[in-house]
């Protein structure tokens, strides 16, 4: 099926955010103009935050900054979904979220009933089973497919089979696909099997021609820094790296703009010590 201006791809994305996934298919249109697609419905809720208006919470904020046709799309609380109510959709997206599974967390898991934020991602059973969509992706850490994690996402692998899709499974990093960035991510792409044995190949990684500095700005508003009392302890604990990176790449660590020296200098003495890199390449 062509998906066009005339039968665009209808998605539907969980735990949205501000909804990079549809930034990806905004980009697809631009390389493929006859290709389109619309957001049929989202979800993203702040449960830490319940109290605040579902319009004021800062990711649906964010969503809404980029995609006000489809502010009043969002249904919230993806656990307290009605799926019998959405519309039918072609492509489900499920980012659930990687708190309790990530090496930044407490690494509680996502077992089934256990009440981790992470273990959400049992709700989308029901939504497979219900709107029964062509594709779906997940997206998630690469922690989640560890050892420890392993046996619980080759379970979700099987109860997604059962529910008549095939899947595919692959971790991709950032850097091999054109992003100046270290980012290993789990992608989980399934296909509904109507008995034509789907397949589906992840993308070949390419050499990565950017640099970080391509992309950061020259100028940058100092309410953006990093507190620097964080970036001098990452400098700390990262020394031997730095140096090493130093020696044999052609790049020269420039000095602090004046205004960040200025900016560090009002911090007491006493909170940290400046950490200072003066590495000979010889």
């Amino acid at each position: 099926m062509k998906y066009t201006h005339d039968n665009p791809l209808r998605v539907m994305t969980l735990c949205s955010g501000y909804d990079s996934q549809c930034l990806a298919l905004e980009r697809l249109k631009q390389d493929f103009p006859e290709f389109d697609y619309e957001l049929v419905a989202w979800s993203e809720f702040d449960p830490e935050t319940p109290n605040v208006p579902l319009e004021r919470q800062p990711a649906v904020v964010a969503h809404n900054a980029l995609f006000p046709q489809w502010a009043d799309r969002n249904l919230g609380d993806m656990t307290k979904i009605d799926w019998s109510k959405v519309p039918p959709i072609d492509l489900l997206f499920y980012s659930t979220p990687c708190q309790s599974v990530s090496q930044a967390g407490l690494q509680h898991g996502f077992t089934e009933g256990s009440g981790t934020r992470s273990s959400i991602i049992w709700n989308v059973r029901d939504a497979l089973k219900t709107l029964k969509p062509k594709y779906a992706c997940l997206e998630n850490v690469a922690a989640m497919v560890s050892s420890k994690f392993l046996p619980m996402f080759n379970l979700w692998q099987s109860e997604v089979e059962k529910l008549g899709y095939k899947n595919f499974a692959q971790i991709l990093n950032a850097k091999n696909y054109g992003v100046p960035q270290n980012r290993e991510r789990i992608f989980l792409f399934s296909i509904r099997d109507d008995g034509d044995d789907p397949q589906y190949f992840f993308p070949e990684p390419f050499e990565l021609t950017t640099k970080l500095a391509d992309v950061l700005e020259d100028e940058v508003d100092l309410k953006y820094y990093l507190n620097p009392v964080k970036v001098n302890q990452f400098v700390k604990d990262n020394m031997l790296m730095i140096e090493k990176y130093t020696r044999e790449s052609d790049e020269e660590i420039k000095p602090l703009p004046e205004e960040m020296r200025k900016f560090m200098e009002e911090y007491p003495d006493e909170e940290f010590e400046i950490v200072s890199i003066n590495v000979s390449k010889a």
